[in-house]
């Protein structure tokens, strides 16, 4: 076997054939924490994670809907885990100061104009051929981000149409492998479309797309949709009722590690403050729990001795500073969020967002000569 190892890698001249006992290529060693806790743990199945390293990952989502304050606290993340951090940027709406809020050293962060998607492609390729250190590409957007003959040309979109598409085919297919190899991580953001479908019950199922091509859903390795209520609820105020910040749902539409369709809530501010409310989100993920009670406006945390904490959910983030109550807190967290999944304990509605497919069921046309209750049992 290791006769045929070396033979491969010689003839490729570099290391492709491996020992999966010993040495996986595939395996992720490393994450990137995204900010969010809980959306962290749902990624992979059974672990804390966050953004793959050594993957294609998207962060797609509508309109504020914090894509780029997502993107922002990773590049702080990575930072911290001594990784190089090139932003590419097609929108010329990164502000530096947004930057710094979110953590981020501006001297040790490579900030690029993003002129066209050969451009994008090209750096990245030059860039895994000249740095020998673990490297976070963030794109930023691709929806945003025009081709050559875009530049060059018309405004008709008849004249370059799925020309980005193409380019992005054969670019990934040359850029996943040294992505892997070299343990970077190639974080792209997307804005999310109407899907224009002539099918109402696809429309009802799917209402969005993503810009790009098939050829890049196939690359990603984790895909993070990002989508906001519409109702007033959904902002965070401050004392004075002013918008700070935005309540939003993250949805996994592909996860190569097991959690496809689960779902995390938070708030990302973006006022005075910066940054996704992760604390405050724990509330909500463990609601669920037998060890949080509740009665009236008082729930009851209870602690692995048998005895319990009451509070408010007004003071909820005045109770994390108790080191004993925040403790206990995470360790049911784990146990709701990642320990239950592992384990398929409880009900599959608790874990998966099913309303998309409760409404392709109540779709469907009835099959002649059945009863409409029929057809839908």
């Amino acid at each position: 076997m290791s006769d045929m190892r070396s033979l491969i890698n010689k003839k490729a001249g570099m290391s492709v054939a491996h020992d999966l006992t010993s040495a996986n290529p595939t395996e992720v060693k490393d994450w990137i924490p995204t900010g969010s806790r809980w959306l962290d743990s749902i990624v992979c199945r059974g672990k804390l994670t966050g953004i793959p390293i050594g993957k294609v990952v998207e962060v797609a989502g509508l309109e504020s809907t914090g894509k780029s304050y997502m993107a922002a606290q990773v590049a702080a993340n990575a930072q911290n885990m001594g990784i190089d951090v090139i932003y590419f940027d097609s929108e010329s709406a990164i502000d530096p100061t947004f930057l710094e809020r979110t953590g981020c050293d501006l001297e040790s962060l490579l900030y690029v104009q993003a002129q066209s998607v050969e451009f994008v492609l090209e750096t990245i390729e030059d860039l895994l051929a000249n740095n020998d250190n673990r490297m976070l590409f963030i794109w930023d957007s691709l929806a945003l981000t025009p081709s050559v003959s875009d530049v060059e040309g018309d405004f008709n979109p008849l004249s370059s149409m799925a020309v980005k598409a193409r380019i992005l085919a054969k670019g990934m297919s040359k850029l996943t492998v040294p992505i892997a190899n070299s343990q970077s991580t190639f974080l792209v953001l997307n804005q999310l479309k109407t899907n224009i479908t002539r099918s109402p019950s696809e429309a009802m199922v799917e209402p969005y797309m993503t810009p790009g091509g098939k050829a890049m859903i196939y690359s990603y390795s984790l895909r993070v949709w990002l989508t906001g209520r519409k109702a007033k609820a959904s902002f965070v105020l401050d004392e004075r009722g002013f918008r700070v910040g935005t309540e939003i749902k993250a949805t996994l539409k592909k996860s190569r590690f097991g959690t496809q369709g689960r779902q995390a809530s938070f708030k990302i501010l973006w006022g005075d403050d910066i940054g996704i409310q992760d604390e405050e989100s724990w509330f909500e993920a463990i609601k669920g729990s037998e060890h949080l009670k509740q009665s009236g406006a008082w729930y009851s945390l209870q602690y692995k001795d048998g005895t319990e904490e009451k509070f408010q959910p007004s003071k909820w983030k005045n109770m994390l500073t108790n080191d004993k109550f925040r403790d206990r807190v995470l360790d049911i967290m784990d146990e709701e969020v990642i320990l239950k999944f592992d384990k398929r304990q409880g009900e599959a509605a608790d874990f998966y967002d099913i309303e998309n497919e409760n409404i392709e069921e109540d779709t469907k046309l009835p099959v002649a000569g059945q009863e409409n209750g029929a057809a839908k049992r």
